[in-house]
């Protein structure tokens, strides 16, 4: 494998067809924000507004502009993504929407966790391009609310009834080993410290489990003891990959190799475990003991 020209390959795809796609056909120049769902020639096919995908895009074309090159239409792209967000992404006390209409009226309330996620990392990457102080506030004070619905993320949405089969699930301290890092220019060391700390500990020794061959979970229960039903069984292996990602960043802050060298060795479980034998790839979903998922 010749890694030089891997990078070649994708940077020139990326920058050359991905990035100036979604740049051209994703605006939406009337009312603000971006078009999500588009066919393979950029046409419209649904208007409605997703704030996971909203976000994403003010963090993508913020993060380019940051660590890529300055380019001011990255920028301007990312600022009025941002201020549509601002505007119309959450209920006045920065409590995020699900989805919104095109003109930005709310849809889907702000039941899901990852809605703040993803504006937290959106506001945080754009407040380094511009230093704006408001946008470093919603995403310092978004992520302060996504600590305190840790325990509860869906909050008064949650539709399982308490107490019967109580479960906490690997999304959400996953993507806080990446959002940390993400706002760690926001953060007081003793948070973000923290904030990995605990990260780590749920990922590593409470969802990766060596008594299954290594493979990471989806779900346990609240006391980290395994669960024998749907979403105790489930796999996702793209997530588990993902999360080593985010594991082997920390790793690199950290100046820890060996955080960097478990999570080789869990990327490569978790590629053998979900390998599709007959048509390549990865399956979304699997069950740990072989039986159909849920999903």
């Amino acid at each position: 494998m010749n890694c030089k020209k891997l990078v070649s390959q994708y940077r020139d795809e990326l920058l050359n067809n991905v990035v100036p796609f979604w740049l051209e056909k994703s605006q939406d120049k009337e009312y603000g924000g971006y078009f999500t769902c588009l066919d393979r020639e950029g046409n419209v096919f649904d208007t409605d507004k997703f704030i996971w995908l909203q976000g994403r895009q003010v963090w993508m074309f913020s993060m380019l502009y940051n660590n890529v090159e300055k380019q001011q239409e990255w920028l301007d792209c990312a600022i009025q993504g941002a201020e549509f967000l601002k505007k119309h992404g959450h209920d006045g006390n920065l409590n995020w929407y699900f989805s919104l209409t095109r003109e930005g009226k709310p849809l889907v309330e702000p039941y899901n966790i990852f809605s703040y996620t993803f504006a937290t990392m959106a506001f945080g990457q754009l407040s380094k391009a511009t230093g704006n102080k408001e946008y470093a506030e919603i995403a310092r004070k978004t992520f302060d609310i996504v600590l305190a619905k840790r325990n509860n993320p869906k909050g008064k949405w949650n539709k399982a009834h308490p107490g019967t089969r109580d479960i906490k699930s690997f999304s959400l301290p996953m993507i806080l080993c990446n959002l940390a890092l993400e706002i760690e220019h926001l953060l007081e060391p003793e948070i973000l410290q923290k904030t990995i700390n605990e990260c780590l500990h749920e990922v590593l020794e409470v969802f990766y489990r060596p008594e299954l061959g290594g493979i990471v979970i989806e779900n346990v229960n609240t006391d980290g003891s395994l669960s024998d039903t749907f979403d105790g069984r489930l796999i996702n292996p793209g997530h588990a990959i993902e999360a080593m990602w985010f594991i082997m960043d920390l790793g690199v802050r950290l100046n820890r190799p060996e955080l960097i060298e478990k999570a080789v060795k869990i990327t490569l479980i978790m590629l053998e475990y979900g390998w599709d034998e007959k048509y390549d790839g990865i399956f979304y979903f699997m069950d740990r003991k072989g039986f159909p998922p849920q999903q």
